[in-house]
Formats: structure tokens, sequence, C-alpha cells
């Protein structure tokens, strides 16, 4: 790669403006001499990300991600430096002009430019003997029977290789590509590996040939739909992976989809081009596809930049149900929420289209369930509830994906949901999910250690669990003096907050410690003296507001109420999912449902809710500022 003048890189930088830049990828507000938004780079509710015009810079608050104009088209598109100066620079109208420096940086970068030029002029070869080449009648009437026109082959330049292979060689070796572009780009295999004058075999033929393309729409691949049956050639082959493709980190038509993306905050993910491309040509523009490969955790991590949540719109059979929670286990872990579509048995969203037309698909996207109401739902007709194994069962599959859950505001909400439908309690729910997360993260570590087995072993410590309550309740027990006496003469009420809420421990050894807020010494030796993980659960809501003397006791009184709450709503959805148990006993009825009587006495006298986004209103008032500037 040639060297850029940091003179150059400086005119790109300010001939962009970063709020226009940030502003058409996700939606800004403007919050004094700045602008806020929801942080595109990890998953939250409130925006904690940042842009200044000033200062041309953006920085979030909550996962620290920062830079200028070209880190963040780095970070968004997943581009190289280059590529994202590049893309900057030409919307600026700025001229980029390299200085040689690496003869084999230079090499690769003519090597992946000519694997380019080479996808692209295929593309369009292939596209017009669709149009024209009278030997492919059968595959225009293919479209046709599948309810595609004209129109919707040029939208996406759908193509044509022919049986004859030398038709497309006799191509190639007219537009001065080398048998050896051939072999790099996948579309051609030398016959022989150990005689490569015995030619080449070309990979496609007599197939319809759909452009795959990247984010930024170059062609790179190609999928190949099989016309004629052929039980020793699958019904759709993708081009092998190459120095420009990799299948993992490819969705089809996400270069068409994700402004659509962006704009609903939502993806549908389809199984098949098909699928996406119906959805596409009906108006549906925020669907995509893998390419016929399994869901990846690098495809949830693309996706991640654009949406918040995914709609899973695979075939209701049983291999659609596996494809769902395969996709939900990539998913979750990366905060995006999942949601499932029924569609009728037999049907895939190209066919539904076709019979119901584009309201009752949009009718069916948004009655999307979700994922547990789905898997649960679908248990529950298969019989698997009937019996008490099959409830341990469905209990244990649930266990293992409420794990994964990388939101954990939102898994939370789900174990009590789980809980209720399964009809077990939430705190045993809870219990189990705290193993399977152990169980995975060394089943992860034992399998890493086998893929490297030179590689020394890395302890890897994650933090502990803090409800965010509990968190925020932590730093003033170590920032307040007068918080943390007041918390203190809260021990024993906070004390039996522990089997609702995580944390309490941590805060509880703060409490005994009770090093001097007003010394940062004390503070950070009580720090170091804690275990690795619960030092880093505490550096993750340590700083960030200072407060008075009097705020931090103000703010302790309102943070222990909310608590309480939390408490009091947790244990209502426990005695509601108690009393739903098979076989519960008329002694244990009666204590359950006298407990729900005080419970609702308190509620009553609580009216805040633990997933409620908005604060309660008590702590909007001018005085209580010092909770609601922490939350934000």
């Amino acid at each position: 790669m040639g060297l850029i003048a940091k003179e150059t890189i400086e005119q790109v930088l300010a001939a962009t403006d970063i709020v226009d830049l940030i502003g058409s990828y996700i939606p800004l507000k403007r919050a004094g001499s700045s602008y806020k938004a929801n942080c595109p780079f990890h998953h939250e509710k409130s925006p904690s990300f940042n842009v200044s015009p000033a200062k041309q810079f953006f920085h979030c608050f909550g996962c620290g991600k920062s830079g200028n104009a070209i880190g963040f088209v780095m970070e968004h598109e997943g581009l190289v430096f280059m590529d994202a100066l590049k893309k900057l620079a030409a919307k600026a109208g700025v001229h980029l002009e390299e200085e040689p420096d690496d003869p084999q940086a230079r090499a690769a970068k003519r090597s992946r430019g000519r694997l380019l030029d080479l996808h692209r002029e295929a593309s369009a070869f292939f596209h017009e003997l669709l149009k024209t080449e009278p030997n492919c009648q059968h595959a225009r009437a293919y479209l046709k029977s599948r309810g595609f026109g004209k129109e919707m082959a040029e939208r996406w330049e759908i193509g044509w290789m022919p049986e004859n292979p030398q038709t497309f060689l006799d191509w190639a070796r007219s537009r001065n590509f080398t048998g050896k572009d051939l072999v790099a780009s996948g579309l051609t295999s030398l016959k022989d590996e150990n005689r490569p004058a015995a030619g080449l075999y070309v990979r496609f033929r007599d197939r319809l040939m759909f452009p795959i393309r990247n984010e930024v729409g170059d062609v790179i691949a190609f999928s190949g739909r099989q016309l004629r049956e052929d039980p020793k050639s699958g019904k759709y082959i993708n081009s092998p992976e190459t120095d420009i493709f990799k299948k993992s980190n490819v969705l089809f038509a996400l270069d068409r989809a994700k402004k659509s993306i962006l704009k609903e905050k939502t993806v549908i993910l389809c199984e098949g081009q098909i699928d996406a491309i119906s959805c596409h040509e009906q108006g549906v523009e925020n669907a995509i596809a893998p390419l016929g490969t399994a869901f990846t955790s690098q495809h949830a991590r693309i996706l991640k930049r654009y949406a918040q949540t995914a709609v899973l719109c695979f075939d209701a059979d049983l291999a659609g149900m596996k494809a769902c929670e395969r996709a939900f286990r990539e998913l979750a872990p990366e905060g995006l929420s999942v949601k499932v579509v029924e569609l009728p048995a037999g049907d895939d969203p190209d066919t539904f289209l076709k019979a119901h037309g584009v309201e009752g698909f949009r009718k069916e996207i948004a009655e999307a369930r979700d994922f547990f109401d789905f898997k649960i739902e679908a248990g529950r007709k298969s019989g698997r509830l009937e019996t008490a194994e099959g409830r341990t069962e469905m209990t244990r599959d649930c266990t293992e994906l409420l794990a994964v859950m990388g939101d954990y505001a939102a898994r939370d909400q789900q174990i009590n949901v789980v809980a209720s439908m399964l009809g077990v309690g939430s705190s045993t729910l809870r219990q189990n999910i705290g193993l399977a997360s152990r169980k995975a993260r060394a089943m992860a570590e034992r399998t890493s250690t086998r893929e490297n087995p030179n590689q020394p072993e890395e302890e890897f410590i994650e933090a502990i669990p803090l409800d965010r309550t509990v968190g925020y309740l932590c730093n003033l027990a170590i920032t307040s003096a007068n918080a943390q006496h007041y918390l203190n003469e809260q021990f024993e009420n906070l004390h039996m907050a522990k089997p609702w809420v995580e944390g309490i421990n941590l805060l509880e050894k703060i409490l005994a410690a009770a090093p001097d807020p007003e010394s940062n010494a004390a503070v950070n030796a009580f720090v170091s003296s804690l275990r690795k993980s619960e030092q880093l659960a505490l550096h993750q809501v340590m700083g960030g507001v200072e407060l008075k003397s009097e705020e931090g006791l103000q703010a302790a009184e309102n943070a222990v109420g909310m608590l309480s709450s939390i408490v009091i709503q947790k244990r209502d959805a426990a005695v509601k999912a108690a009393l739903k148990e098979p076989g519960i006993s008329t002694e244990r009825m009666i204590s359950l449902l006298e407990e729900a009587k005080v419970i609702a006495k308190a509620l009553e006298n609580s009216p805040r809710s633990l997933y409620d986004d908005e604060l309660p209103q008590e702590t909007k008032k001018p005085e209580k500022k010092p909770w609601e500037k922490w939350k934000k």
C-alpha cells in the first residue's frame, strides 16, 4: 500500500463535516454545542454517543469508541484506513496520490484490483447473455416462472453462465484475463493441480448467476442457481473463498439494505437470496440473507452496526427452527433483540409474498414473536411440555440460550417471561444460567487451547454480574461519605435484596471496609484488594458524575427506593411463576397467595417499573438530578 501525505489526509478531514457524515448513517439530535445519538457500535437505550462539530470528533461514553471522520467510517463499514480515506476523499473531491513504499503491498493491491475488475466485467457479461443469448431461453423462462421479469434481472444484474465452458474462457481471453486471474477468482480451477497445462475447469455451467456484492456494492463472488436437475450438483453453489470473498463477512443484499435497516433499526434475515430479492422487489428493503452457509458471529457483528432487532424469516419446518436457534446464538451475544416470523407450513418469504402480497407480509413481520415465546410455543405444540422430562429438557435449552444474551437488562426480563411460561422459579433459572455461562466459558477455553497448543493459556476473567441500580449504589458508597453512612444504616434491607439482584455482595464489601471517599489513595487501595472480577465490575460504574455531599445522600435515598421497587417486582414474578407450578400443594398455594397480597399492596405504593426506561417521576424534579445525571 502506498503512503498518503499527511497534508492530503488533513485536506480530506477538513473537507468532511463529521456531523453531516455521521448523520448520514444514524439519526443525530442536537444537545447544546454537540450532537447525541444511540451508539451504533454497542447496544444501548439511552444516548451516550457524542459528536463534536467544533472538534470534528466523536466519542461514546458507553463503549469508549472515539475518533475522527475516517475512524468512524472504518468502524462502521468495517474498512481499512486506506479504503475509508478513499471513500471520504471521493465524496470531498480530493485527489489522493500514493507514494509507493512496499512492493508486496503494491502487488497485493494490484491483485485485488484485478479480481474486482474481473468480477465486475464477468457480471456484465453474464447479464448480457441472459438478455440476448438464444440458448438461454430456459433461464429466462425459469425467472418468469418465479414471477420475476426483465426489470428485476436488470436491477440485480442477474446473468447466465453457458453450458459450454469455452464460451466463458474465450470471453476472458478477449478481455486479457489470464488463467491465473480466473483461478484466483474462483470462477475456474485447475483440472490437474500438478499439471497446469491440462487446462481450466469452469466451476459454474448452465446456471443463473447472482452477483454477490460487498457492503459498498462491489461484485466479489457469484451464486449459481441450477437450471436443470442434476443430483451430482447442488441447487445453489457459491464461489469459493478468495482474497476478496470471505463467506463469514458477507451478507447478500446488505449493500442495498443497509440504509433501510438503519432507518427501521430492524433487519429481516431470510434463508436464501431469492427470498431477499423478493422482499426488496415488493418494497421490503431491509431484508438480507446469508450465502448458503451457517450464520456466523462475524455476520452478527456486522449487523450490530446497523440494527437493534433481527427478525428471522426462515422456512416453517424443523430445519428452519434449528436455523433460528443457531442464528439466535450468534445474534444475542451482540445485544440484538431476536424475533421470529411464523409463516404457514411450506411457505418461505418468496411464496408468501406472491400468495398474500406485501401488506400480508408486513403484517407477519409486525406480529413476529419474541424468540423465547416462539421456541416455547413450538415446544408446546410438539408435546414437549406434556411430560416432566420434556419440560426439564426445554428448561435446559432455554437456560443455555438465555446465558448467551449480551443485553443483560433484556435477559433479566426474558428470565421472568421464560420462568412464567415454563412454570419454574426465576431464581432457579438465574442460578442455572450462571452455571451454563461458566460451563460455556470453560468449554471455549478448552477449545481454544486445543486449537492453539503452542499458545500460552491466558486466564479469561469476566466482570461479576452487577445490577444497574446496585452498581450505582456501589459508586455512591466510594464517592460520597454521606451516602456511605446512609447505606450502612440500610445494611439489613440491602442484604435482604441479595436473592433478587446481582452485585449485593460487592456492595456489602464496600460498606464493610468503608474506604474514605475523600481519599483517592484509600479508595484505590480498597479496589486493588478486591478480586479481579469485582474490580472489573466496579471500574465500569466508577466516576462519571461528581456529587456534592448532600446530593450523594439524596441520590442514595432515591436509589434504595428504586432497588426496593425492583425487588418487589421480582418477588411478584417469582410468586406468579410458583403458583403455576404443576402439583402444587394446598398449603403451599395458600402461603403463596398470602405473599401475593402483601406484594400487591407494596406494588400499589411503588409504581416504578423495573424495565421502564423513563425515570420515576420524583427523580425528575430539580432536586433529584444526581440520579438522572448518573443514568445519562
